[in-house]
């Protein structure tokens, strides 16, 4: 009897084998599950708070344009500036049937076209301008004069000689887009950092790999600067355009819609015109972070 009292004692006192590595208790599992989903949901408000703030000056712009115009404004002044609902049931109006795809797939098709045509003749002109001196002061005083010519002026010259069709559209598109990729890319190559050129050509880098290896990833931010501002000019110079002598296209729309006296539908058209320009700005702005990821590791890594 004494004997097996003994040993239950020991059995009890001996010390409890510790649980196995790699396993964690239910306890610490539940913790580290709670700790994770406060960490999600703190981030997740983090982040519709940010968005909240970036938002309030639009969200406030709306309830302006819609609670404005009933409480505020006069009928007869109504009738000029709509609530916004009265706009956005127009522009759902024009949706269904069909009249705002056909108008946004003719000013996309003009703009996407002059656009592309500025970009690589951009592009291309741009970096032989800036590599070659000579290239430089022959054609420097001639772009000096073309680029302070506002686009629009020029239009009249372009519907002349290239008529009220297609041609003259995507023409003017091009010249107005031209100049900022232009003159960014010049600005992007003469900006690289002379230490960099220099470590390149020590290393024994030929012309053409310290031209594509250096020069060129040095100079693709204010390149994509140049081509943000190209992409806003080429939509704001093609809805002028598409005011004078046009049948399809957003600017015809709006124009249209004003001397039909069709007031909701104009604003739908402008409202439209402003979320394509804002989703072309966010395209941009995409494709410069794709191409400058490179600037974001090395900071990271530093």
């Amino acid at each position: 009897m004494t004997t097996t009292l003994a040993q239950q004692t020991a059995a009890s006192a001996a010390p409890k084998p510790a649980p196995a590595v790699g396993h964690s208790s239910p306890v610490e599992t539940g913790r580290r599950s709670t700790t994770a989903t406060l960490a999600f949901v703190r981030t997740a408000a983090a982040r519709a708070g940010s968005g909240l703030w970036k938002a309030a000056g639009i969200i406030a712009f709306l309830a302006l344009w819609e609670l404005g115009p009933t409480y505020l404004a006069s009928p007869s002044t109504r009738v000029f500036l709509p609530p916004l609902h009265v706009v956005l049931a127009a522009w759902g109006k024009l949706f269904e049937s069909g009249t705002i795809q056909a108008n946004l797939a003719a000013s996309l098709t003009r703009s996407v076209s002059g656009f592309g045509a500025a970009l690589v003749a951009g592009v291309t002109l741009g970096l032989l301008i800036a590599w070659y001196q000579r290239l430089n002061s022959v054609l420097n005083p001639l772009l000096e004069l073309f680029r302070n010519t506002a686009a629009l002026a020029l239009l009249p010259v372009f519907t002349l000689l290239l008529g009220i069709g297609e041609e003259s559209k995507i023409s003017i598109v091009a010249y107005a887009a031209f100049f900022p990729v232009l003159l960014n890319t010049i600005a992007g190559v003469k900006t690289v950092d002379p230490l960099l050129i220099r470590a390149a050509k020590s290393l024994g880098l030929s012309s053409l790999s310290l031209f594509r290896k250096v020069i060129l990833p040095s100079a693709v931010p204010t390149i994509f600067t140049g081509i943000r501002m190209a992409g806003t000019a080429s939509i704001l110079v093609l809805i002028a355009a598409e005011m004078v002598g046009a049948k399809a296209g957003l600017g015809y729309l709006i124009v249209n819609a004003q001397s039909s006296f069709l007031i909701p539908d104009m604003y739908a058209g402008i409202l439209t015109v402003s979320l394509l320009g804002l989703a072309v700005n966010f395209l941009l702005v995409a494709l410069e972070r794709h191409f400058s990821r490179w600037r974001t590791a090395v900071g990271s890594g530093s």
